[in-house]
């Protein structure tokens, strides 16, 4: 039993399942590795532990306090990584391999932690403003919030990255508020299953915040209301039946669905086999193939290459892939490890068999594959396979048929147009590389390319030490594309957590509006006390407490002097016949000068609590303000952040961002700002 242990559900807060069921192999030598259970799930238990318990263990929380649980969480899995090493080695992967699931896995939670401290508040309201007055006298105004879905998010995961596929929808779903029921493939369960048992050990999960179904998914979609929302990653035809489910059509239930795609690389047609950028593309076509055996959603199934380079770009392929060591990733020196399972082997086998109706063979197994290791003979491994369409423009063929392996093919193309046609042959994809040497290709390429691709990855001996390649998608950037790709989006920075909030519209007055985004609006009552702001510490600032300074007026020794020390003598500053020819008809006051001379009215010089202003938001000069004008400043506590943070001295602190409104005289607003300032906490 300690051989072949069974794997085991977590649902309702605890671990399901004694009897086994489906055996899982090594991908490596085919030997049993664990089973599936047979004990089936209530799943109308999963749902109502999410419903009753996950999300009022998640609300209890903020932003930011989820924020920095998914950094712990990172470090605790960080710390126990060799654990899921070991492990990983079954699924065929080799180190760098399983470095992508791992600790790209963990490096996705402290990605999503930094944006959730950097970006949200310390609330579960989002404010997406601005703020519209939708009267003339500022009395009734509009704008956008998001808030918690208050439903449950059900992810269907792929075979090919069973850990990370987990934790790039895991995070921005739980930094959203939002409890997840995971359905990892099955094929490759065991490594999310043992990711999951060290997130519960961990602590550091909300009771009900994850679940891990390891089988089917029984009736849960059925169970499903019009707050949830499903994920789902795998193939197009999967994605196809699950998007008509009847409940989630019924309940408007949102579908995210990133399918495998038919990707491609183009070799732009100024490259010529002497540029670096010629082995770029050579380069990166081998690796797509090479990397997880070719096991990935974004890998290059299409090689688009200006017919008069194919044979030099085929030579240069066969020659690079001859090289890849194939087996057991624990044998020194192997490169590639096997496909994921034994299913996956044939599969990938009957695509190529397809693909060759319509395409020559130049590269596969009978170029050498001997996968090295023991007992690799009942491995799943598949040797590196490159073909060459006989007619790229024919119907069928690798436009139609991914074989989802280290699998690509060759196409010829005569101009750029034709390269840019032949992309388009996709159907939409998640991901499209061109290599080129020339910005204009480049420009002319990217925008035609764009409507039926989710990125665009442009290669060049400039970006090349930098690059992250082709196949490599980035927290900070969306990952998905239209038609046959599933037309959805992961990722791409804080949009996922918002893919996961509700988006409403809110009306009313200005103060309404203040209470409910918990951020002061323009026009909403302020509040003035005899306590300058800056003397009051984090938690004894109100949001809208103000203070309206004393008035200053310009002269042109103020100009004269600002442009002395600031080297700036623009002719709008000093020049009296030229700015009577402007459209402002006079000298005007250096827009950085009306800046610190609000500064100089609005500061209270004191030591602390507030400690540094270490930035500027949507600055704008509004009004010019002239000589002889008086200004006046108007500093109103705006948002209040507490990220947990301290000082270099250890004093806890939090952000407070200020509304600055700069008026002259006749009340007309010249300059309009944020301010944000870091400031003590009365506790420090």
């Amino acid at each position: 039993m300690s051989n072949n242990p069974t794997l085991q559900s977590f649902i309702g807060g605890r671990w399901i399942g004694q009897h086994g069921a489906q055996t899982l192999r090594s991908a490596i030598n085919g030997q049993p590795l664990a089973c599936t259970h047979e004990e089936v799930l209530d799943f109308a238990e999963a749902v109502a532990h999410a419903r009753q318990r996950g999300i009022a263990e998640l609300m209890a929380m903020d932003f930011q306090q989820r924020a920095a649980r998914l950094k712990a969480l990172g470090k605790f899995l960080l710390e126990r990584k060799e654990q899921l090493y070991a492990l990983s080695h079954h699924s065929g992967a080799t180190r760098a391999d399983s470095w992508i699931d791992i600790e790209g896995g963990a490096g996705t939670l402290f990605a999503y932690a930094s944006m959730g401290s950097r970006e949200l508040p310390s609330g579960n309201v989002v404010h997406e403003g601005p703020v519209i007055p939708l009267g003339k006298n500022n009395t009734f105004a509009g704008s956008h919030i998001l808030v918690p879905r208050g439903g449950v998010a059900v992810h269907i995961n792929a075979f090919n990255f069973p850990i990370w596929g987990m934790l790039e929808k895991f995070a921005p779903s739980f930094l959203a508020g939002m409890p997840c029921i995971v359905k990892p493939a099955t094929a490759t369960s065991y490594l999310t299953e043992a990711t999951v048992r060290l997130m519960d050990e961990s602590g550091l999960l909300p009771a009900g915040s994850l679940q891990l179904i390891v089988g089917g998914t029984g009736d849960l979609l059925d169970r499903l209301q019009g707050q949830d929302v499903v994920t789902f990653t795998g193939s197009a035809d999967t994605a196809a039946k699950l998007r008509v489910n009847a409940n989630l059509v019924r309940n408007s239930i949102p579908f995210n669905a990133e399918a495998d795609s038919l990707n491609c690389a183009i070799l732009a047609p100024e490259v010529t086999p002497d540029d670096e950028e010629f082995d770029l593309f050579v380069r990166e076509i081998a690796r797509e193939m090479t990397t997880k055996a070719g096991q990935k959603c974004t890998a290059i199934r299409r090689a688009i290459v200006p017919a008069k380079h194919i044979d030099a770009v085929a030579e240069r392929l066969r020659e690079r892939l001859a090289k890849v060591v194939v087996g057991d990733p624990s044998v020194e020196g192997v490169k590639m490890g096997a496909l994921a399972s034994h299913a996956q082997q044939a599969d990938v086998a009957e695509r190529v068999a397809a693909l060759l109706e319509s395409s020559d063979l130049l590269f596969g197994a009978k170029d050498g594959f001997a996968p090295r290791g023991e007992g690799v003979n009942e491995g799943a491994f598949f040797a590196p396979t490159l073909l060459r369409s006989r007619d790229p423009h024919a119907e069928g063929g690798a436009h139609d048929i991914e074989a989802f392996g280290p699998v690509s093919t060759l196409m010829a193309y005569d101009d750029l147009d034709e390269a840019i046609a032949l992309a388009a042959r996709g159907k939409g994809s998640l991901v499209a590389s061109l290599i080129t040497k020339d910005p204009r290709v480049a420009a002319k390429v990217v925008p035609a390319a764009a409507a039926l691709h989710g990125r665009l990855h442009i290669l060049d001996r400039e970006s090349a030490a930098e690059s992250t390649g082709h196949g490599s998608p980035l927290p900070q950037l969306k990952h998905g594309g239209p038609g046959r790709a599933g037309g959805g989006e992961e990722l791409g920075g804080l949009r996922a957590v918002k893919h996961y909030l509700q988006r409403t519209a809110v009306q009313g007055s200005p103060s309404m509006l203040m209470a409910v985004t918990g951020e002061y609006v323009r026009g909403a009552k302020v509040y003035e006390t005899e306590v300058h702001p800056f003397r009051r510490h984090f938690e004894d600032l109100q949001i809208g407490e103000s203070l309206l300074t004393h008035r200053r007026t310009v002269t042109e020794s103020d100009l004269v002097n600002f442009g002395c020390l600031s080297g700036d003598h623009f002719y709008m500053h000093f020049d009296d016949i030229a700015a009577k020819d402007s459209q402002f008809g006079k000298r005007i006051a250096h827009g950085y000068f009306v800046l610190s001379a609000a500064a100089g009215l609005f500061v209270s010089p004191g030591v602390g609590p507030v400690l540094a202003n270490y930035g500027l938001d949507t600055l704008r000069f509004i009004t010019p303000v002239g000589i002889g004008d008086t200004i006046q400043a108007r500093l109103t506590c705006k948002r209040k952040i507490d990220q947990g943070k301290v000082s270099p001295k250890g004093e806890p602190q939090g952000v407070v961002a200020w509304d600055v409104e700069v008026t002259n005289q006749n009340g007309e607003l010249c300059a309009s700002y944020d301010i944000l300032t870091l400031v003590v906490k009365r506790n420090a």
